[in-house]
């Protein structure tokens, strides 16, 4: 199965199983992970990364920082079971 990228949200509508939209952005979600790891500047991170001007956007910069972050480290700990399944 091929998954569309797809333009990333402000925020992730949640579930709890792995998504299309998950498959999608499994990039976005480990470059996250890499960069907090590594003691990324957040604001970097976003311009970077999420490809938004936090200076100018500053709510949606992180409202979409956050809701992703929180889904890549939910593929971590609990979503990885959904792929090792299917």
């Amino acid at each position: 199965m091929v998954i569309a990228k797809t333009t990333l949200v402000d925020e992730i509508p949640w579930s709890d199983h792995v998504t299309d939209y998950d498959r999608a952005h499994f990039d976005i979600y480990l470059r996250l992970l890499d960069a907090t790891a590594e003691g990324a500047d957040e604001n970097e991170i976003i311009r970077i990364v999420l490809s938004i001007d936090p200076a100018k956007e500053p709510d949606r910069a992180r409202k979409m920082f956050d809701s992703h972050l929180k889904r890549a480290r939910w593929m971590t700990e609990t979503g990885y079971r959904d792929l090792l399944h299917s």
